[in-house]
């Protein structure tokens, strides 16, 4: 385990010693055999001899580790306890000398830490933000909870907008982070701030897409054309209560039916259903009366519907 030169001692010098010096990848400490011997561990296996280590000329065992973690390993075996680092990567460098040196009870202590850090990690809401489309097909394929994304677009639009539609498209957008605290840890809520939709709900369950709700509409008007963005609350509400059918792969088989028809009358405002065949499967995409919405001009004033 390891490396012994000709002119180094062997560890049999430690059999009856008080005081042991260690010389741990440059690192030098001073302890007692009691402390080492605290735990049925490597280090106790030195210092009885069970376990062939390099002394040098002036009796420091030389162990070939990094030194960096190994003073709270000793200030494990000398209080039971110690404070360990908050950096993930640090915590797993302390485990891998703990396991390493066989101390178990630090390596408990360890294990406990990082449970608790992915105890809290998995309660913090994070939403994700798509920077590719490579990115994003990559996040959809690979994630095993349903996936609900946000299209949020504003200047991707070359006419003006109807006077409600800020308005609108701010609700979509507080409706998101809702939906983000009420299903945090059942369903993976992504946004897209680079797509060609202005605003565009798309509703993915094992790696397909299974709905798309568009909220924006274009209003032919006598003047000039309009963008309108709709706000459809109940069909966006219903279309996430759909998506936890794919929970944990349960939209497989007979089970996988939709929780709410879809072509109800959840919604508050009127929709067109588009549906795209793949196979056995069927994507819904509902539109908001796309390209026949009226505008939101003052009674009196005329408005051209077009299809």
């Amino acid at each position: 385990m390891f490396s012994v030169s000709g002119n180094e001692l062997r560890n049999c010098g430690l059999i009856g010693s008080k005081y042991v010096k260690l010389n741990v990848g440059g690192s030098l400490h001073y302890t007692t055999v009691q402390t080492l011997s605290k735990e049925d561990s490597l280090l106790r296996s030195i210092c009885n001899g069970g376990t062939e280590v390099s002394i040098d000329s002036e009796g420091w065992v030389v162990l070939d580790r990094c030194g960096r973690h190994f003073g709270l390993v000793l200030n494990f075996l000398r209080d039971g306890s110690v404070p360990l680092p908050e950096e993930h990567r640090e915590l797993d460098e302390v485990l891998k000398e703990a396991q390493y040196y066989r101390v178990q009870g630090l390596v408990q202590h360890c294990l406990s830490a990082m449970q608790k850090q992915k105890d809290v990690f998995e309660t913090v809401c994070r939403i994700p933000m798509i920077t590719s489309a490579k990115e994003e097909q990559k996040m959809i394929a690979t994630c095993r909870k349903p996936v609900v994304k946000l299209q949020n677009n504003r200047g991707n639009n070359k006419y003006s907008y109807t006077s409600n539609s800020d308005d609108n498209l701010l609700k979509n957008i507080e409706l998101f982070d809702k939906l983000v605290l009420r299903f945090n840890g059942r369903v993976l809520f992504v946004k897209d701030v680079l797509g060609d939709e202005i605003c565009c709900w798309s509703f993915y369950g094992e790696g397909r897409k299974i709905a798309e709700v568009c909220c924006t509409s274009i209003v032919y008007a006598t003047e000039k054309k309009q963008t309108k963005v709709e706000f459809p609350e109940a069909r966006i509400f219903e279309e996430t209560l759909n998506i936890l059918i794919y929970e944990n792969g349960r939209g497989f088989g007979p089970g996988g039916l939709h929780l709410l028809d879809s072509r109800g009358s959840g919604s508050s405002l009127g929709a067109e259903e588009e549906g795209a065949t793949g196979g056995d499967r069927r994507v819904r995409r509902i539109h908001v009366r796309r390209h026949i919405m009226h505008d939101e001009r003052g009674h009196g004033q005329q408005t051209v519907y077009k299809d």
